[in-house]
């Protein structure tokens, strides 16, 4: 039986534009599955948005409403876009999401926004609506707001979405790999660039603190000792455009004490690496949202994002997913 999820976005960059041409995409092609988990589970081309077209998208009569900016504009950020006249104003977001009947809010707002993030978190506790965090920013990861939205019987997964094949979910892999098989690893780092304006925004120091524990986390996770590390993001270039780098290098030692050194590069195109994840997410929500589910959703939050309520190893957590889709897991 196919149902319709009615979502509300927050953030119209190239994240959003992907996951809506994603969904357009398999409408029209429904033979294909690639980057979603399964086809069935039980403003966007304007600059400086620059991810790649993939189809085009149908007029849908979407209004796209001034929201409250807070701090998700950081000072690079408000280089490249004009922020609206303050004699505008703010929409009513809980108002909003009721009178449209949205069932789940997708935070896309960019990294670093904090206040904001809190702010679309407690709109959608006074309208009814349940909360999925793509963005570094702990809210489904804390107790205190697990509690308030099991408090209102609505569901909330996240923090920060982890890409179908990205630089966490790489490195996590290999970092549990070497633990099982033994190696005993020194040190490792991951280094990403890019050119988009996730990248741009990040050249402001004083957003990346949450990213760096986020990604962090989700790595030193996998192994059962202390690992020097340093993760997170690098550098602003601007004609990789959409595409993301990423550099892993883990020195370690096997057998007879002999060093191993690995070193490894990546480059995907980084809106459409995490939007076939986001839509596993948003139709599992559907699912707890039918089923009467509240609080935090451990199973979605530990496969599709990096900093969720319990961590995982990935393949642990895609079983934890599956488990919750056939009815087999309450969360």
């Amino acid at each position: 039986m196919h149902r319709k999820v009615r979502v509300a976005i927050a953030g119209v960059g190239n994240c959003a534009s992907a996951l809506i041409q994603g969904t357009n995409y398999y409408k029209s092609n429904k033979e294909d599955s690639v980057g979603i988990t399964a086809y069935n589970l039980c403003g966007l081309f304007a600059k400086p948005n620059n991810t790649v077209k993939i189809c085009d998208v149908d007029k849908m009569d979407v209004k796209v409403d001034k929201g409250e900016v807070l701090d998700g504009i950081g000072r690079h950020y408000s280089e490249k876009v004009r922020i609206s006249d303050k004699s505008v104003a703010t929409a009513n977001i809980a108002k909003i999401l009721k009178d449209s009947d949205a069932e789940i809010l997708l935070n896309y707002l960019p990294v670093g926004s904090r206040q904001a993030t809190q702010f679309y978190a407690e709109q959608c506790l006074d309208a009814g609506v349940c909360f999925l965090n793509a963005i570094p920013v702990f809210i489904a990861s804390m107790p205190k707001w697990q509690q308030a939205f099991q408090d209102r019987g609505l569901a909330c997964a996240g923090d920060d979405v982890m890409s179908q094949l990205g630089a966490t979910v790489l490195h996590k892999t290999l970092v549990k790999l070497f633990v099982d098989r033994g190696v005993k690893i020194d040190e490792t780092y991951q280094l990403n660039i890019g050119g988009d304006m996730d990248f741009y925004n990040m050249l402001d120091e004083e957003r990346l603190e949450d990213k760096r524990i986020s990604k962090t986390s989700a790595v030193a996770a996998m192994a059962p000792y202390q690992v020097p590390m340093r993760i997170g993001p690098s550098d602003f270039v601007g004609f990789l455009e959409n595409d993301k780098v990423c550099y892993i290098s883990i020195k370690g030692k096997y057998f007879g004490n002999i060093s191993l050194d690995l070193d490894l590069k990546l480059r995907v195109v980084d809106a459409y690496n995490s939007a076939g994840v986001m839509i596993d997410a948003l139709r599992g929500t559907k699912l707890a949202i039918d089923r009467g589910i509240s609080g935090p959703l451990e199973s979605i939050s530990a496969y599709c994002f990096k900093h969720p309520p319990i961590q995982m190893p990935y393949s642990q957590a895609k079983t934890n997913f599956l488990q919750f889709i056939e009815g087999k897991r309450e969360r």
